[in-house]
């Protein structure tokens, strides 16, 4: 409401539209400050009366007075104090806005995390087709969501992505992959001849010339969705024999439940996600030095710090879970777990920055997609294996 300044109705005859004192009231002691009027308002003015009377309004006769005189807000002389005064409010209300989106956010990440760890471990103690249709599971999904990005506007401006089906089926194809590396111990023969029929599927799709970018995308998405999260299946199903220096409680599985496949899987995972969490940490707190342009927020202070904390839970694992290593061995087992890490993360920040994306989907709250989740784990399999059977373990 505008401020206003109330004349008192009872005047005295002599002296119209003067200002008098309220019988009812008490006279104020302080005096009466107005506020500056603007030149509309310069016929109203303040006539100084005796000491001992009251002070006085004289108008212009010509004009009528109200009961209240109304003042233009843009003529007040703190009109531009206030307009900064609700900038600074409704910054400080955007500031707590973020603040209480981050936390948020951070919650969600930090359940979501807790959440899948808790099932991820359960799923590589049980073993065998638990494992195995778990990482078919994720296979499918993520499969799914590379194919998707393979669609999006980022990537299908510069090229010509396969046709719908055929993306299913290759989703389809890589979730198999896992199941028949169980049966069959190898899937040598079924990747290729996945390969063959894919290709022979895009040569002679009807109403479309074959592009080299539909066959380069899906043998990709093949390779990286399918074949490669095989290795996982073959590290903790395929190497079976016990691990020797420790006998452990039959509430814990056994000596036969704890073979040289589930430690290392185990050593291996838990790696990685020192690696992701030290890399953050460290990141946030020390990093000022850009890694790469791929993905700007990675630093090199935050690699380092990654890959001490790979380095160092791979020892205090190895030592807890009585891996059959040296300690050269266990720390070159956790420089490549970091490595494989590193690279996966990067791959995926790759893809998603051609095709115009922040994370692959939205499966997981806080976290993105499936695919945003297993991307230090696509790489890194294949790599953990190699080393457990080359060593000799």
């Amino acid at each position: 409401m505008a401020p206003f300044v109330e004349v008192c109705r009872y005047y005295k005859p002599a002296a119209p539209f003067s200002l008098c004192t309220c019988p009812c009231r008490s006279t104020p002691t302080n005096s009466l400050i107005l506020p500056q009027l603007s030149k509309k308002y310069s016929n109203l003015r303040l006539l100084a009366s005796k000491p001992s009377s009251h002070p006085r309004f004289s108008f212009n006769r010509s004009r009528v007075i109200t009961a209240v005189a109304r003042v233009e807000p843009e003529h007040l002389g703190d009109d531009g104090s206030s307009k900064e005064e609700d900038e600074i409010v409704k910054e400080d209300l955007s500031l707590d806005q973020q603040r209480e989106k981050s936390r948020s956010q951070f919650k969600k990440r930090v359940v979501s995390g807790l959440g899948i760890g808790l099932s991820v471990g359960g799923v590589v103690l049980a073993g065998g087709w638990v494992f195995t249709l778990a990482v078919a599971a994720a296979v499918l999904l993520s499969a799914r969501e590379y194919f998707e990005l393979v669609r999006s506007k980022g990537i299908a401006q510069g090229m010509t992505p396969p046709p719908r089906y055929l993306s299913r089926v290759c989703s389809v194809i890589c979730a198999l992959m896992p199941i028949l590396t169980l049966y069959f111990g190898h899937i040598d023969i079924a990747v290729t001849s996945s390969a063959f029929v894919v290709a022979m599927a895009l040569l002679l799709q009807r109403g479309r010339n074959p592009r080299f970018s539909q066959l380069s995308s899906t043998m990709f998405g093949l390779f990286y969705c399918g074949y490669l999260p095989c290795f996982w299946v073959k590290l903790r199903c395929g190497l079976t024999a016990p691990v020797l220096g420790r006998s452990w409680p039959v509430l814990l599985g056994g000596q036969g439940h704890w073979t040289v496949g589930l430690v290392a899987i185990l050593v291996s995972f838990c790696g990685i996600i020192a690696s992701d969490t030290f890399a953050f940490l460290g990141g946030k707190a020390f990093g000022k030095t850009p890694l790469i342009s791929i993905s700007p927020k990675k630093t090199w202070e935050g690699a380092v710090a990654g890959l001490v904390g790979c380095i160092t839970i791979t020892v205090l694992l190895s030592k807890s879970l009585s891996w059959p290593q040296p300690l050269v061995s266990t720390i070159a087992f956790g420089v490549l777990n970091f490595l494989g890490s590193v690279f996966g993360d990067l791959t995926e920040s790759m893809i998603k920055r051609d095709a115009g994306v922040k994370d692959s989907g939205s499966l997981i709250p806080g976290h993105g997609g499936i695919l945003d989740r297993v991307d230090s784990y696509v790489f890194t399999g294949a790599l953990a294996y190699s080393f457990v059977r080359l060593h000799g373990v």
